[in-house]
């Protein structure tokens, strides 16, 4: 096997097959990265049996063949070789990799690539297609609230579920809900899923086109894929039954508020600095006519109080919450200002984004003496 291509092609594509490298030992052959040559093509694949990711780039093949190589090392000596291409030739003898770029010359041990796990292209029981960047907003407005306690799986992935011409996903770690959905201009089937948010993560960190790009999606009842330009991902699925989160979402408020949203994260993000150091992140906010008192106290510490304007219609509301959970969901909100929905201070409050109807957002409040 021996191939050249442009370094800068190869360093990118490893970061991004990387993410599936798994972080056990239990199986060596896991910790590699598997490079095949074939028609012009250099094809990379990772995978810890959860996530696999393929990346295919353009090269120059002298010979094909098939070459697993560590990943961490390989990524590293890449990432910092002098020239613009990348000469690899494989001593079948030796087993030994030869990498060669202007004046610099690795050797790495090669593994045995017919242990390597390839990963299959699979055909599932629906498919469609949708944009990346309504995809990215998908997963960046909901994946935040998933759980990461692991002794709940269904709660550290997020639900998606398509019906006929909607597709709407939704996460939570039983404090607090996300839920964002998307209107498709015809049917594109039916099917209830739960994605483990560390492959949607990753999906979204990779999806960096400017220009709008297809992402074509297969769902099955146990695994779904992700393919775009020349990339291809696979997750398994979480099984179960997520919760009918409906049910938490209040269908009446006594109280609205209209914030300016940058102001409001603003003023959280400091009165929060004294709350960081309890264990419950506890803040408490005070809605009144023409203002929010927002206050943090910790007797070991000290205290913080701040006062922002806000447009306050209907009764006062004095309520407290896990700070982070009001945090998270002023850095996602993309519109200058927003909407809080309230009634009393031991019931869930709704936050949405001016001009978007198809995002809504839940907390749940910390019961705390007053």
């Amino acid at each position: 096997m021996q191939f050249s291509c442009s370094r800068k092609d190869l360093a990118n594509a490893l970061q991004i097959v990387s993410k599936a490298i798994s972080s056990k030992q239990q199986m060596p052959i896991l910790s590699g990265i598997y490079l095949k040559t074939e028609n012009n093509t250099l094809e990379l694949q990772a995978t810890d049996y959860e996530l696999g990711l393929i990346v295919k780039i353009q090269a120059e093949i002298e010979s094909q063949g098939q070459i697993v190589l560590s990943g961490r090392y390989l990524q590293e000596v890449v990432r910092k070789l002098p020239g613009e291409f990348v000469n690899v030739t494989l001593n079948h003898e030796a087993n030994i990799v030869h990498i060669q770029s202007d004046q610099a010359n690795f050797t790495l041990l090669s593994m045995n690539a017919s242990e390597f796990p390839v990963i299959p292209y699979f055909e599932g029981n629906l498919t469609f297609t949708i944009k990346d960047d309504i995809l990215r907003n998908l997963i960046r407005k909901t994946t935040f609230a998933c759980a990461t306690d692991e002794s709940r799986p269904i709660f550290t992935g997020c639900y998606m579920e398509v019906n006929d011409t909607i597709v709407t996903m939704a996460a939570t770690n039983m404090h607090r809900l996300a839920v964002k959905n998307t209107t498709f201009g015809s049917s594109i089937g039916n099917i209830k899923i739960i994605i483990p948010s560390k492959a949607l993560n990753e999906l979204q960190h990779i999806m960096t086109s400017e220009i709008p790009t297809d992402v074509h999606i297969t769902c099955s009842h146990n695994k779904i894929s992700f393919s775009f330009d020349n990339i291809y991902m696979t997750s398994r699925l979480i099984e179960g039954s997520f919760p009918d989160y409906n049910r938490v979402i209040p269908r009446d408020f006594a109280t609205k508020v209209e914030i300016n949203t940058q102001e409001l994260s603003a003023a959280v993000d400091r009165v929060s600095l004294i709350s960081r150091s309890n264990e419950y992140n506890v803040i408490r906010f005070l809605f009144t006519e023409g203002q929010i008192h927002i206050s943090s106290n910790n007797p070991d510490i000290g205290n913080a109080e701040e006062t922002v304007s806000a447009t306050v219609e209907g009764p006062e509301v004095n309520i407290a919450f896990n700070s982070k959970y009001i945090t998270d969901i002023l850095k996602i909100i993309d519109a200058e200002t927003c909407f809080f929905y309230l009634n009393q201070s031991l019931n869930p409050m709704s936050v949405r984004e001016t001009g978007d109807d198809t995002f809504l957002y839940v907390a749940t409040p910390v019961r705390t003496a007053h």
